[in-house]
């Protein structure tokens, strides 16, 4: 009788032990990213002013930008997927605010892109449990790779993470930005551009959609 106290004793203790270690655990992962990311932005910093970039004045210092990026890039979910997706983008303008907002389209662009990347995989393995005819599967297919510009039109507000200049010759100035978007929202947001997208243009069933598309 005895034993067996001492047994679901230590059972209850390790039940207890086991969340806070993985808490633990988890704590010095961020610690430790936001660590490395902090020696990588410095040194790309240093990189980048040698060649002549600057920020707009007001704006976070160029080592402190880098190392937000760096630490969503690194970023990942439960499962290991990352928690962001992170697009760059640059243009050459002659005016600042120019330049910023053509790297800006851009990147949303690139990132539009990755997206519509990740659904047409996730569609990929869908289409032949759904038993499409050939004609569906290749409307399907059609309609995501040219979702990449109706994406982009919907992303909404992008996450900033860098924005440095510089001077190209005596009329120019290039603008190098960066962006993230949650890549859970991403998706949703894709899949249901995406659903309407094959609704017009389809006569796949409601159901077929939600299930190929991954859809609750």
């Amino acid at each position: 009788m005895k034993k067996l106290i001492i047994a679901i004793t230590f059972i209850f203790a390790a039940t207890a032990i086991m969340p806070l270690m993985g808490q633990s655990t988890a704590k010095e992962a961020e610690k430790d990213l936001k660590k490395k990311s902090m020696k990588m932005a410095r040194k790309e910093a240093k990189k980048k002013k040698k060649a002549g970039y600057y920020v707009a004045p007001g704006a976070l210092p160029m080592d402190k930008q880098l190392e937000k990026a760096f630490i969503k890039q690194n970023m990942e979910d439960d499962k290991g997927y990352p928690t962001y997706i992170v697009a760059s983008g640059n243009s050459v303008a002659g005016t600042q605010t120019a330049a910023k907002l053509q790297a800006t389209e851009t990147a949303k662009l690139t990132l539009a892109g990755t997206i519509s990347t990740n659904v047409a995989a996730l569609i990929e393995n869908s289409i032949a449990n759904e038993q499409l005819t050939r004609e569906e599967a290749a409307t399907v297919t059609k309609t995501v790779a040219a979702s990449k510009n109706i994406i982009a039109q919907n992303l909404g507000r992008v996450i900033p993470l860098v924005e440095m200049y510089k001077n190209i010759g005596s009329d120019n100035i290039q603008c190098d930005v960066q962006i993230a978007y949650d890549s859970k929202t991403a998706m949703d947001m894709a899949k249901q551009v995406i659903r309407k997208q094959l609704e017009e243009q389809t006569d796949i069933l409601h159901e077929k959609l939600d299930k190929m598309l991954d859809i609750e």
